[in-house]
């Protein structure tokens, strides 16, 4: 049997790095053959690598994974990542698209790959009918409409103002009068309440672990339960733990 090959395209290295262990331990025949930080780039290797598969994430710099699905001329098969967006889940659950949600967990990620097997041993997909699936969840997704959030934060760092992405950032905390903002490229301060924050930005992919403190919960790694049954939150590239409050554990206990 030919060999499966396949791409990874996410914008942040320690997820593509994480879906690629992910893979080896649940597909170990599978082979990656590269990977993209950027949707562009993705485009681009799908179109001269060819992979059976592409793992493509929805929010990407360039074109998100949608947009490069939709540009594909390669009838390559898509499952998309994402960071509980609940307008595209649903459009994925409509067009019968496989999708992955972050943080991707291995039990999840072997249903994927077993559905994958099953339709490449089978051959039950021929590029057409690939094509027109991808055509019918992108006509899903246009039907729909995405709600509009805050995008970019101005903050301060030292005596500088910077404009910072809020993909970019991995937690909002409350410090004094002051909100701090964490990034991979240190810390920033803000002066808008939490609430404030909390009402203008994306809940599907924001949420309140604790009173003072915002998460994106695309940067969280893992949640740890300790014997007391506390709930400790770790981030993918930053050492720092967030500890949920009792209030905000019933969310977090389904991750």
């Amino acid at each position: 049997m030919t060999a499966i090959r396949a791409i990874i395209a996410d914008d942040e290295k320690a997820l593509r790095t994480y879906l690629r262990s992910l893979l080896s331990k649940v597909w170990p025949e599978l082979i990656i053959c590269a990977e993209a930080e950027n949707g562009p780039q993705a485009l681009e290797l799908v179109e001269v690598l060819q992979p059976d598969i592409a793992f493509l994430d929805i929010r990407m710099p360039g074109f998100s994974g949608i947009e490069v699905a939709e540009r594909m001329t390669v009838p390559s098969r898509v499952v998309f990542i994402t960071a509980f967006d609940t307008y595209a889940v649903e459009a994925f659950k409509k067009a019968a698209v496989d999708y992955l949600l972050k943080p991707v967990t291995e039990e999840r990620l072997r249903m994927t790959v077993e559905r994958l097997k099953k339709q490449i041993n089978a051959a039950e997909e021929s590029p057409d009918s690939i094509t027109q699936t991808v055509k019918k969840l992108l006509s899903e997704i246009k039907a729909g409409s995405e709600p509009q959030f805050l995008e970019w934060i101005k903050a301060r760092q030292g005596d500088e103002i910077r404009l910072i992405q809020v993909n970019d950032i991995y937690y909002f905390k409350a410090e004094d009068k002051y909100k701090l903002i964490k990034t991979l490229q240190g810390e920033h301060l803000i002066r808008t309440s939490i609430r404030r924050l909390e009402e203008s930005l994306d809940q599907i992919r924001f949420r309140r672990v604790h009173r003072g403190t915002i998460v994106n919960i695309g940067k969280i790694k893992a949640v740890h339960r300790s014997l007391s049954g506390r709930l400790d939150i770790s981030l993918y590239e930053l050492p720092d733990k967030l500890t949920v409050s009792r209030s905000y554990a019933s969310f977090f206990k389904q991750m």
